[in-house]
């Protein structure tokens, strides 16, 4: 199979495409390379002949057009988006461009492909646009978020997905493309942008610098690991149905000062300060964001039912993973990603997408 993914460079949609690779399948990635995006995340899959890469954007219709004659996929992920709330309140306009013009150029170019499909094609073929937990708004101290919650955004970020989910639900209603939604929690893992919660702390403590935590700490967020997201995914692609939504999470929520704790724990095993003192001790509470929701918490039981998808993947244990990651790989947390494709073939040979 071969399978389109937008975003395919960001963190998120890297390690769908290392999964996707690793399992036999051809992949192209569409990326523009923006700030967040690095190729790096795709070094150990570089030279399996059955990666290739276009920089490109997702607003830029002809382009994505020919992207999709070209490779001919039979399923596109859409990733590609702009995602950092802090970013989305300083500027808003660029998560309006992408996230919404983006996804409807791409379900617009998806659906003109789409059409032009024979019939067995037509019919395996899924779009399956990655969103997040982010749509519903703020859940007070109980509860949780199930497919049915009402969409009640308060960042721009997470309003600019809430259009998107819109748009992706429509043209499944409207045109009768195989559209699946998919809302996900917070991830933590490898290969994060720095400006992520996880590198943050990671790199405050070990430069003896105060770790930011907004407000008191008290705003709890449901956590999940990168790949156990890729294989939800991949389950959903395989067998989600078209029109559904699937919400993906691991049912671990952590007040976000507890969370920080867990990291600085972590720390003071593998690289403990001179001083033998806790990194926690370096925990600093800073003004609020605006608008911050309270608590997050997914409902996964409808993908568990239906696709038999269960996380892998749990605190505290993937979490010393993901901190020994980062004390492995420092450059990390400092040197920006390169902006060219490293010898990324962008034309697929015959052979490489049979």
């Amino acid at each position: 199979m071969v399978y389109l993914v937008t975003g395919g460079a960001g963190f998120i949609g890297s390690a769908v495409v290392r999964m996707l690779v690793t399992g036999g399948h051809t992949v192209v990635v569409l990326d523009k390379l923006t700030y967040a995006a690095d190729l790096r995340r795709l070094d150990a899959i570089r030279d399996c002949g059955r990666l290739f890469f276009e920089k490109a954007d997702v607003c830029d219709g002809p382009a994505v057009a020919r992207i999709l004659a070209q490779y001919g996929p039979t399923a596109i992920l859409h990733l590609a988006a702009e995602s950092h709330v802090d970013r989305s309140i300083n500027e808003p306009a660029a998560f309006i461009h992408s996230n919404i013009v983006g996804t409807h150029e791409l379900l617009h170019c998806a659906l003109d492909y789409w059409l032009r499909l024979g019939e067995a094609p037509r019919q395996g073929f899924r779009f399956v646009h990655v969103s997040t937990d982010e749509v519903y708004g703020e859940l007070g101290p109980t509860g949780v978020f199930t497919e049915k919650t009402a969409f009640a955004p308060n960042s721009p970020y997470a309003a600019s997905k809430a259009a998107a989910d819109h748009l992706a639900g429509a043209w499944h209603r409207t045109y009768g493309l195989p559209v699946i939604v998919t809302s996900c929690s917070n991830n933590y893992g490898p290969y994060q942008f720095p400006e992520k919660l996880v590198p943050t702390v990671i790199g405050a403590a070990l430069g003896d610098r105060p770790i930011p935590v907004y407000g008191r700490g008290d705003n709890v967020r449901d956590w999940i690991h990168v790949e156990d997201h890729a294989r939800a995914l991949l389950a959903v692609r395989q067998r989600g149905r078209p029109g559904e939504r699937y919400n993906i999470g691991a049912a671990c929520e952590r007040r976000n000062v507890d969370f920080v704790r867990e990291v600085c724990t972590v720390l003071d095993r593998h690289a403990p300060r001179r001083d033998n003192r806790s990194y926690a001790d370096q925990i600093t509470f800073v003004a609020d964001r605006p608008g911050h929701d309270f608590r997050y918490a997914i409902d996964a039981s409808k993908i568990g039912a239906e696709l038999g998808w269960s996380p892998r993947e749990q605190l505290p244990d993937s979490l010393e993973r993901t901190v020994c990651w980062y004390l492995e790989n420092m450059d990390w947390l400092t040197r920006p990603g390169p902006d060219v494709a490293h010898g990324m073939p962008s034309q697929p040979s015959k052979a490489a997408i049979k």
